[in-house]
């Protein structure tokens, strides 16, 4: 069970509830959510429908509903929801009420592009700093940080207050990388390289392959086009239909 947060207890209007329990679910779709708040917000929104929102963040309108009212947010009937408070609300339950620093490792084309991608800062984290064991690439520098070796690992998490470590390395590597970013004391980890880690109890890990990502889009196109050949299947329907038009025409 998750530990509850103090001090909310006052039942001031709008106060941001004691830390809930959330289905990983509905924890996969809150930045979605922020992402389309923070679109409106800049767009001039003060207020948003439930309809409104879930277009805007893909989802349905009921799921979404479901979702914040995990956060004790159920919005006003006739007026919606407040998208200044909303945001702070989903940035307090993801963390973004404080600028995370992240540990990246890995610096060769993926993690160059990680490193350099602006957009992290806006999300609420911060690339504290680049790591890598290829000599001709320590000492480089890549939007302001200088690429350290990966012997300084330990050093920097402690000097940073790093907790979230990022690893673009080779498959082969990574799970070395991962037991020193353990004992470095990083206890969450978003692994880009096409590999399963192996990591002690109470480290999280999230693994983005875009191989896999691609391979699934694959089996979509695969179906899309064994549906189409099937017999009555939509290219036949097509070819029957331009058929009957031509005949009638």
């Amino acid at each position: 069970m998750s530990q509850q947060r103090q001090g909310n207890a006052s039942g001031n209007a709008g106060a941001v509830p004691a830390f809930p329990d959330l289905p990983e679910a509905t924890i996969a779709r809150l930045p979605e959510y922020l992402r389309a708040l923070h679109n409106l917000a800049e767009n001039g929104s003060d207020t948003i429908s439930s309809e409104g929102l879930a277009a805007a963040a893909g989802v349905n309108s009921a799921k979404l509903r479901k979702d914040l009212s995990h956060l004790g947010s159920y919005g006003t009937r006739g007026v919606g929801y407040d998208v200044a408070l909303l945001v702070d609300q989903i940035e307090y339950i993801l963390g973004l009420d404080q600028r995370r620093a992240v540990a990246l490792v890995g610096v060769g084309n993926l993690g160059h592009a990680l490193a350099g991608y602006d957009g992290f800062a806006s999300r609420g984290f911060r690339i504290a700093a680049l790591f890598d064991a290829d000599p001709a690439l320590v000492g480089e520098t890549i939007n302001g940080l200088v690429v350290r070796h990966i012997d300084e690992l330990a050093q920097a998490v402690v000097e940073e207050g790093i907790a979230i470590g990022v690893i673009a390395t080779p498959a082969g590597a990574a799970q070395g990388v991962a037991d020193e970013l353990v004992a470095a004391g990083v206890t969450s980890i978003l692994n880009f390289a096409p590999c399963v880690l192996s990591v002690p109890a109470g480290v999280d890990v999230r693994k983005v392959d875009l191989a896999i990502e691609l391979q699934i889009l694959s089996f979509h196109e695969h179906r899309k086009a064994s549906l189409t050949a099937l017999p009555g299947g939509r290219g036949a329907a097509a070819v029957g239909g331009a058929n009957q038009e031509a005949v009638g025409s």
